[in-house]
């Protein structure tokens, strides 16, 4: 082998075909995209390997677009409603202080105990 040889095989196929490899992986991978939607941009990377790769990088949206799975989506769904509960309760607590049910202490205390 010669030097070129070498220089092609390590320094632009390899990264290359590692790159098309990784492009295959995510597609396989996406949850957003449908069945029909992955075997066409298979097709274009298997078959049209630069081209294929360049345009799905370019059209991928970004991951922050990307659907969230159902048991992060579940926490984050619990945390807002826990503090929109904590909220709500903190404001009728501070209405019955404000109209004078409740005195200073009784707010301070139940406002520690709400916020945990």
């Amino acid at each position: 082998m010669t030097f070129w040889n070498l220089f092609f095989l390590f320094l632009i196929f390899v990264p290359l075909t590692i790159l098309w490899v990784f492009t295959l992986i995510d597609l396989a991978r996406r949850d957003d995209v449908s069945g029909l939607a992955k075997a066409l941009w298979a097709i274009a990377v298997v078959f049209l390997p630069l081209l294929g790769m360049v345009f799905y990088f370019i059209t991928r949206p970004d991951d922050t677009a990307m659907p969230m799975d159902p048991a992060t989506r579940y926490a984050e769904e619990q945390a807002a409603t826990l503090s929109d509960e904590r909220i709500a309760q903190i404001q009728k607590l501070s209405d019955l202080h404000d109209s004078g049910a409740i005195t200073d202490e009784e707010f301070s205390t139940m406002k520690t105990r709400i916020l945990g």
